[in-house]
């Protein structure tokens, strides 16, 4: 098996926080190491005990052959689209993480709100990369079930305009809030 490619921690840990086990929970304390594939590539082995029901659990991710670059702030990986979720899959991560800002954003909670919209903007620019050279996201990118599933009920939301629009409007909330 050719484990899948996960650009940074950032996108491995989602990816896992998104996989539940089969008794549906997501939380097991990660155990990572690195390992040497078969064709001499390296990758992420991350093994724990499930929380919910005690099954042991275990994801192998391949790693970039170039670390990638986190300059400029939060990012899940570089400039090629992920392998590990689909468009519909970040734009929902988005949508979560600014449903999470709290209506009040002062001391603590203003943390909070910064690091929920730093993640909700990453994961829009993620969306975007699906779109080859500027086109819209061709229906073949989405490959999951709630990504397909969110294409299906509302392809709107994943016009280019409509995701820059949705992204200006984070970024300007994080400013106010400093």
């Amino acid at each position: 098996m050719n484990p899948p490619l996960s650009r940074a921690n950032a996108e491995a840990h989602l990816y896992m926080d998104l996989h539940a086990c089969s008794c549906g929970s997501t939380r097991f304390p990660r155990h990572s190491s690195v390992v040497v594939l078969a064709d001499g590539d390296l990758a992420s082995r991350y093994t724990g005990a499930c929380e919910g029901c005690g099954e042991e659990r275990e994801f192998v991710f391949r790693l970039p052959a170039t670390p990638t670059d986190a300059g400029g702030g939060f990012r899940y990986g570089g400039d090629e689209p992920s392998q590990l979720l689909d468009p519909g899959e970040w734009l929902l991560v988005a949508d979560a993480y600014a449903a999470s800002v709290p209506a009040e954003t002062t001391g603590e909670a203003a943390q909070r709100a910064r690091a929920a919209l730093t993640r909700a903007v990453a994961a829009l620019d993620e969306v975007v990369k699906f779109a080859p050279d500027g086109a819209e996201i061709p229906g073949a990118a989405f490959v999951s079930d709630r990504g397909r599933q969110l294409h299906q009920r509302e392809p709107g939301r994943f016009r280019r305009e409509r995701l820059a629009a949705v992204r200006v409007a984070y970024a300007d909330l994080l400013t106010q809030l400093g």
